[in-house]
């Protein structure tokens, strides 16, 4: 490794991982893990004055950009890859203060994006339960009779977040008649019919349906014929 060809855009210094065993050309130790080319020669880097550098691999971006931001001194490191012919990026070096000082701003942010997650899971919670009275309040105004404690049940069920079911629909969320009725008869075909024990028992789903089909309109049509104060 005379040189590198093509070297990889970079902005300051450069530091070698070499891919066979080197020594250092002023104090002869090796094999040399990181080296420094200068003139065509490779020095470790104590004789490059970079020995008092820490080595930080590449993988989180944002430490990586404070540390260098933090540092005096840094270097990038870099390794021949045989297979594509190319130097690519392993890391950096960096102040080893420098370093410490990222990582404390790394920590900081890591806290407030955890703050913010905490926050952001609370408004989505109240947002949910806020829906769920309003997905409620609407089976109730279309089934009368539908006890309280049910109409309540069958929303939250029904308005669970990123569950696909009718309440996440956009039909769903504008409060549709449409699909606050299909949450209803789903509730009621399988909670007041025999509709489960009919697929277990290999019966096929439409055929299932037929046959439970005069029992939903039974529960429905009981439930829009009663009155506000039904209990549940």
């Amino acid at each position: 490794m005379a040189f590198l060809a093509p070297p990889l855009p970079r902005t300051g210094l450069l530091v070698v991982q070499p891919v066979r065993r080197k020594q250092c050309a002023g104090c002869r130790r090796g094999p040399l893990p990181m080296l420094v080319l200068e003139d065509g020669a490779p020095r470790c880097l104590d004789c490059a004055d970079l020995g008092h550098l820490v080595f930080l691999p590449r993988g989180d971006t944002a430490l990586t950009r404070r540390s260098r931001e933090e540092s005096a001194l840094s270097a990038v490191v870099v390794r021949f890859n045989r297979r594509k012919a190319r130097y690519e990026r392993q890391g950096v070096l960096v102040e080893e203060a420098a370093l410490a000082r990222a990582e404390e701003r790394c920590l900081a942010d890591a806290e407030a994006r955890r703050r913010r997650r905490v926050r952001d899971a609370r408004r989505r919670a109240a947002e949910d339960v806020a829906f769920t009275d309003a997905f409620a309040a609407e089976i109730r105004r279309l089934f009368p009779g539908c006890p309280a404690g049910r109409a309540r049940a069958i929303a939250a069920h029904a308005s669970v977040r990123g569950s696909g079911r009718v309440g996440r629909s956009a039909a769903g969320r504008a409060l549709s008649d449409g699909a606050v009725v299909s949450a209803v008869v789903a509730s009621v075909r399988h909670l007041d019919t025999p509709y489960d024990q009919l697929l277990m028992g290999g019966v096929p789903r439409h055929k299932a349906r037929r046959r439970i089909a005069a029992d939903v309109e039974s529960a429905l049509e009981a439930w829009r014929g009663g009155g506000p104060d039904s209990a549940g």
